[in-house]
Order: C-alpha cells, then structure tokens, then sequence
C-alpha cells in the first residue's frame, strides 16, 4: 500500500475518533455537570531516507476536556450546588476519589451528603461531609461551609486536579485525577443552582457536519486512489 493511502487512513480514523466525540458531546446536552470534550489532532513525520520524501501521519486519540463554564440554572434545592468559577467537588466512590461538577445532591440515611448514585461528597482533607438531621434550616455559604440551624457543621470542599491535562473521564461527569489533586480557592459554590452541560449545540452541529464532509473527502480520494492503482495493475499485466 502507498504512503498516501497510509495517510489517507490515519486521517479517517482521527475524523471517526472526532465524530463519536461530538456525538457524545450532542447526547449531553442535557446532562447536569457535563463537561465538552474536543480532539487533539496531532502529526507525526518520519524520514524515509536522504532521497526519499518524509511521511507524514496523522493522529486524534487525545481528548481535550473544555472547562467553560457551563449555564447555572437555579433549582431552589436546598443541596443542589453550582460552582462559579474553578474548582471540581471531590466525591469518594469505590475506585477511589472523583472530581465532578455536578452538584444535584442529598443527605442519604446516615446523614452523609451523596450524590443521585450514592457516592458520598468530601470535604477538601477526603473526610465524609455530614449533615445533621432535625438541627435547622441548612445553608451553604459561597466557600461551601454549611450550617444547620445557624451553627456551622462542616465544610464542601473544592479541588482541582494537580494536571489538568491529565484528568481522565469517568462515566459522563466524573473524573479521575491520577497526579492527585489540590484544594481550590477562587471558586464559589451557589446554593439552590446547578450548572448544566457547557456543550453549545450551535458549534456542535457546526463541527459535526465539517467532520463529515471532511470524511467524505478523504473517502472520495481513498476510492480514487484503489481505481489508480488498479488500472496501473491492469496496464502492468498486459
């Protein structure tokens, strides 16, 4: 097979990888917390020999998650959470400690603040966040201090992770920040809000339709390219 045939290939594959992300991105309109994703595409170059032409490959296996922020719409739940600014709320699952911005949240049984899948929410040291049942009205202050009955009875914590760049998605909304993760103070949590998805459906649609024109292209040359090669086949067998 020929090198632009090669290249060709590597360039269809990176336009799928980038058409399943948009997809997702599409299907998560909706989805309270959800982060947009986009593609890194990336190119490699190889020498083939001092008389020959380099080869270049292309590449789109990296996601980039986008951290704009996402719309805060107001719910009047008295444990539903928006982070304004920075910052992940740190959850404690069975793999390990998440960081999600989904913030639809309520006391469970025991009193343990947790999220709609049962995951219990951390304050910023990774302890429990508890709250007292029968004390009072609850409130939540902008650093996530919260207070049942006017007296402060703990603290939501807010972090974010050491590499950005290397957090890795987890089921939608949670991540996985393998350099660990530190505690953020510039952001600020509202009470009664959540922030929705930060997809915007405008650009998606945008870019789903380049991809695809874009996939047409390549296949429309990779067809070309098989009927080249076997008309030369032809003529050589003659």
């Amino acid at each position: 097979m020929e090198n632009a045939t090669y290249t060709a290939l590597t360039r269809q594959s990176g336009l799928m990888n980038e058409m399943r992300v948009v997809a997702n991105n599409i299907a998560n309109l909706s989805t309270t917390g959800f982060r947009s994703e986009g593609v890194i595409f990336a190119e490699h170059i190889k020498a083939l020999g001092p008389n020959d032409p380099s080869l270049s490959m292309a590449t789109a296996s990296v996601r980039e998650t986008l951290s704009a922020q996402g719309t805060l719409t107001q719910t009047g739940g008295a444990f539903d959470l928006a982070i304004e600014g920075e910052g992940f709320f740190l959850l404690e699952t069975p793999s390990g400690e998440r960081l999600t911005r989904a913030g639809a949240f309520t006391p469970n049984e025991n009193g343990d603040l947790v999220t709609p899948e049962g995951y219990r929410v951390l304050d910023a040291g990774g302890a429990p966040v508890f709250v007292p049942q029968g004390a009072g009205p609850v409130g939540i202050a902008p650093d996530g201090t919260i207070s049942a009955g006017g007296q402060p009875v703990g603290q939501i914590g807010l972090v974010n992770p050491v590499n950005l760049l290397g957090m890795t998605r987890e089921d939608g909304v949670r991540f996985r920040a393998d350099d660990g993760h530190e505690p953020v103070f510039e952001g600020r949590m509202l009470q009664g809000f959540v922030e929705e998805s930060n997809v915007d459906p405008v650009l998606e649609i945008t870019r789903m339709i380049e991809v695809q024109r874009a996939y047409e292209l390549g296949q429309s040359f990779l067809d070309k390219e098989d009927e080249r090669i076997r008309s030369a086949i032809r003529a050589l067998g003659k």
